[in-house]
């Protein structure tokens, strides 16, 4: 039976709009009893938005995923989005947000532009990247793994791949940060709405170059791309930008971070990765099972239709909680392990279907060169302080971790 942990018998009472809920100790107490017993179950309304299907399930997530056409993508696909007045104004301009026909005709223009030749590029900055971050840590006493290493990577990438300067990765990083995820209680929603309309005037100034002097990036792709004989609006390339930097940033940001923190926890798991007896890329995705960054996902239906033994109302809100379909028992054998050689593991932690996350490879490629270096040059990672966890109802993990990392002897030699 599951363990009703702390939260009394009323599940309903537990309030999945407010970011203090998820700074619990015993959530997958509660993820665990809501599968078992409410899989399916409506949310209340609250003070921060409108009621809404809750879906915890994998085989009932999954459900809504495949079936594009009864639950769409286009009002939003955050909760926090979807409950705001009017909807978000991002709907039916970036590919996250849209449904077929143009979410089809969009990601094909997208993914020419994200050629093999341009990945390439990319990538191959990577390894120095990582190198460079993380390399000087090695042996150099306690710091902060979340601050000091894994803010530089993914977003370095990211900016790379759109064509922004160099200069300007930290400034990009610290708005896309305050626009999505609250690392601080007393961040207000104006702040929030600043940081993002800053980082849109800031896309916008680089488009206009673009336009002007095309380069060999993405933002380029999108400024002087038709779809169906149409050129993107300038809103369009704008949030898709923006829409590029957070989905490329946070998975793989915060799935280090928890990574090197499990590590720490289960030096077990870190041995077998460090002596090559579970393979890279089981390791990645367990990893990312296992943080799971991004916790739910949003659709709104588009006619009635049965979920869970629920009926869910044409324009019901439904929200798939990712962090407990990857917990799901009848899916994943012992899911509260966390181990490097699972298999298989069809977790959900980019998405699936239509919209399965554009730049997983990114993600993957960002992760494994982490763990790379690690393997190389460290023997044993050592938590030295507490870890800070995000507040956030939509992200999941930690934006501080004090780590130290003992350097092995042949690295040392």
């Amino acid at each position: 039976m599951p363990n009703k942990g702390i939260f009394a018998d009323d599940l309903n009472s537990v309030d999945l709009t407010d970011p203090n809920t998820f700074l619990r100790t015993d959530m997958e107490d509660f993820w665990q009893r809501v599968r078992a017993e409410q899989p399916v179950y409506l949310h209340p309304t609250t003070d921060r938005g409108s009621e809404f299907w809750a879906v915890s399930r994998y085989s009932d997530a999954m459900a809504v995923l495949q079936d594009a056409e009864r639950f769409s993508s286009q009002p939003g696909n955050m909760m926090s989005s979807l409950h705001k007045p009017g909807g978000d104004p991002a709907a039916g301009k970036i590919l996250a947000l849209t449904d077929a026909p143009r979410h089809n005709a969009m990601r094909t223009i997208l993914l020419k532009a994200f050629s093999p030749r341009i990945r390439q590029e990319v990538t191959d900055k990577l390894q120095q990247r990582v190198d460079r971050a993380l390399g000087p840590a090695v042996g150099a006493g306690t710091f902060d793994f979340a601050k000091e290493v894994a803010e530089v990577i993914p977003m370095g990438m990211i900016c790379d791949l759109l064509g922004f300067p160099s200069e300007d990765h930290k400034y990009v990083l610290d708005l896309s940060r305050e626009a999505v995820s609250a690392d601080d209680e007393g961040q207000t929603e104006e702040d929030v709405w600043l940081s993002r309309n800053e980082l849109l005037i800031y896309c916008q100034e680089i488009i206009e170059a673009r336009r002007e002097d095309p380069q060999d990036d993405l933002i380029s792709a999108m400024a002087t791309c038709r779809i169906n004989g149409e050129p993107m609006t300038d809103d369009e390339v704008v949030l898709n930008c923006y829409g590029f930097i957070l989905a490329g940033d946070h998975t793989s940001r915060l799935a280090m971070v928890g990574a090197v923190l499990a590590f720490s926890q289960h030096p077990d798991q870190w041995l077998a990765l460090k002596e090559g007896r579970v393979s890279m890329a089981s390791a990645v995705e367990e990893i990312v099972r296992w943080t799971t960054p991004a916790m739910h996902i949003g659709r709104t239906a588009t006619a009635e239709v049965t979920i869970g033994g629920q009926t869910i109302r044409e324009g019901d809100h439904v929200i798939l909680w990712s962090t407990s379909a990857n917990r799901d028992e009848s899916v994943f054998s012992d899911p509260h392990r966390f181990d490097l050689a699972r298999t298989p593991n069809k977790h959900l932690g980019f998405g699936y279907g239509p919209h399965f996350c554009f730049g997983s490879y990114l993600g993957r490629a960002e992760i494994t060169a982490v763990l790379k270096i690690l393997m190389s040059r460290v023997d044993q990672i050592e938590l030295t302080g507490d870890p800070k966890a995000l507040y956030s109802t939509f992200l999941r993990g930690y934006s501080s971790l004090p780590v130290s990392l003992s350097p092995s002897r042949v690295a040392a030699e």
